[in-house]
């Protein structure tokens, strides 16, 4: 049992995850810096009273509703771009890598298969 736990826990997938989360939980603090300290203020400014975050409507909050769904919409789309940034560099890495020159063994066989081709 020791055995297969040791090999589940430290195969390179676990700890590339763990990584990832430690990461994320990194970037959440970014992300909610900027929520909390650029977006959630001009928010306020733009709203009538500017302390939206404290409406109710009888005994629902709504302000809290509102507001942890405006931070779950900043959240997705700064996300959103940092990953399509991420993904568009990949790709322009991949497109830009030269395709490998045939070996010689590579040359010879396409040279015979042409040659047999034009035999028939």
């Amino acid at each position: 049992m020791w055995k297969d736990f040791k090999a589940f826990a430290f195969k390179g997938n676990v700890i590339d995850l763990a990584v990832a989360v430690v990461i994320g939980v990194a970037f959440t603090g970014i992300v909610t810096a900027i929520v909390n300290g650029l977006v959630m203020p001009i928010v306020g400014e733009i709203t009538p009273g500017g302390d939206w975050q404290s409406w109710t409507v009888w005994k629902f909050q709504l302000g809290l509703v509102l507001a942890a769904v405006l931070n779950f919409l900043v959240v997705a789309f700064v996300l959103f771009l940092v990953v399509s940034k991420i993904v568009k560099s990949f790709d322009k890495k991949e497109a830009a890598a030269p395709s490998p020159l045939p070996t010689p063994s590579e040359l010879l066989l396409t040279e015979i298969r042409d040659l047999l081709r034009d035999r028939r």
